[in-house]
């Protein structure tokens, strides 16, 4: 996940300008049994730059920069909301307060028929299950509302905790290879996974792979 919020807009007439709430139509509020799942606000740029700003966050995150500034963060919530960055980028927040919690999003493939899921927690929500629960959503919603037959995750090989997400969520692993890392500076291998369609209909519910 990705960098002064741009002011060419006021410069193009209403029919040229991008409009975010259209862009977005594809990508609705997610509901889970503690999360909300949304677009990403401009209110969200303190917790993303304090959150982000972490090299245990960045270190497993292959297109987030480090040191994460507030500039990045104001960067990031404008591309998101422009569509720039996958598909449907959505804040995590928690259901009773809004808190901000970090970022998932879905990717289209060149193939048309696959998407990749990505996600990020800051490191005070580690370990309570809210990456699990955010990518849940996620799923279901891809299945659901697009056809496509496949879903893709990949993460580093030292990423366990990712790797315990992926695996609970149905994905089976595809094979290896090596990727392009911001704050690495250079290639780090990752696994590949992958979910399809007929996978995630067998499965009766979320909750029995918890």
């Amino acid at each position: 996940m990705e960098h002064l919020l741009l002011r060419d807009d006021q410069y193009r007439s209403p029919d040229d300008r991008l409009r975010p709430d259209r862009l977005r139509q594809s990508c609705p509020v997610l509901l889970s049994q503690r999360l909300v799942l949304r677009a990403p606000h401009v209110e969200d740029i303190d917790a993303l730059t304090h959150l982000a700003n972490n090299a245990a966050v960045a270190t497993m995150v292959s297109r987030m920069p480090h040191p994460y500034t507030a500039s990045d963060a104001a960067d990031f919530v404008r591309r998101s909301n422009l569509g720039e960055i996958g598909k449907c980028v959505y804040a995590i927040t928690k259901a009773e307060n809004g808190e901000f919690l970090g970022c998932c999003a879905l990717e289209p493939h060149t193939d048309l028929e696959t998407l990749e899921i990505g996600y990020w927690l800051g490191e005070p929500y580690w370990n309570e299950g809210y990456a699990t629960e955010a990518a849940h959503a996620l799923i279901d919603m891809a299945f659901r509302t697009r056809d496509i037959a496949f879903i893709d995750a990949r993460c580093r090989v030292t990423n366990v905790a990712a790797r315990r997400v992926i695996q609970k969520c149905g994905f089976q692993f595809q094979g290896g290879g090596m990727v392009g890392h911001l704050a690495a500076r250079g290639m780090v291998p990752v696994e590949w996974y992958r979910l399809d369609r007929k996978t995630w209909m067998s499965l009766k519910s979320w909750g029995e792979m918890r």
